[in-house]
């Protein structure tokens, strides 16, 4: 801690919140960039669910570098709390979507039928092979890539969650700090 914390416990309240934010923030961009890695240079595709994945990231990254520059200007305290409990809700959130596909994957419960379960309806005979050339269905019940005994879903939960503790770290850094309003 710095002189200046000690003697303005809001300037440590804005620190732990700025701290939160950034990890945070940090985080979910890495998340994504090695999401898009897999994809793009991996060539592992990305089934209807993982896409889905990403959208708390797209979330979660702007939001919290507002929260870090709200915090980096001294915004109130309520505004930090506000920001870094959006910023939990979103990873607990994600977390829940990645622990559904990670059961889907498994087998322990049936997946959206858009992507799981037997190929419908193709069209007509006639033009059954151009469709098949042009149609590449990415199945969610199916693992495209393994590590240690997780899909990608399987590590999602577990950033989502690294994510949300950290949020839930800042929130409770920022209400353990006496009022100085």
């Amino acid at each position: 801690m710095t002189s200046d914390t000690i003697a303005n416990p809001s300037h440590a309240r804005a620190d732990a919140a700025l701290t939160a934010a950034l990890a945070i923030t940090a985080i979910a961009a890495a998340t994504l960039a090695g999401a898009w890695f897999f994809q793009l240079v991996l060539d592992i595709r990305p089934c209807p669910l993982c896409l889905e994945q990403r959208y708390a990231y797209y979330l979660i990254i702007p939001l919290g570098a507002l929260a870090a520059i709200a915090a980096a200007r001294d915004a109130p305290r309520a505004v930090l709390l506000v920001g870094l409990a959006v910023l939990a809700l979103a990873a607990l959130g994600n977390a829940w979507l990645g622990t559904y596909h990670a059961g889907v994957e498994w087998g322990f419960w049936k997946g959206p039928t858009d992507c799981t379960g037997p190929i419908g309806n193709l069209g007509s005979a006639g033009n059954l092979l151009e469709r098949l050339d042009t149609v590449k269905v990415i199945r969610c019940d199916e693992v495209q890539w393994r590590f240690l005994g997780l899909s990608l879903a399987g590590y999602n939960v577990l950033i989502s969650l690294l994510m949300a503790a950290i949020a839930a770290w800042g929130i409770v850094k920022l209400r353990s700090r006496k009022r100085s309003w």
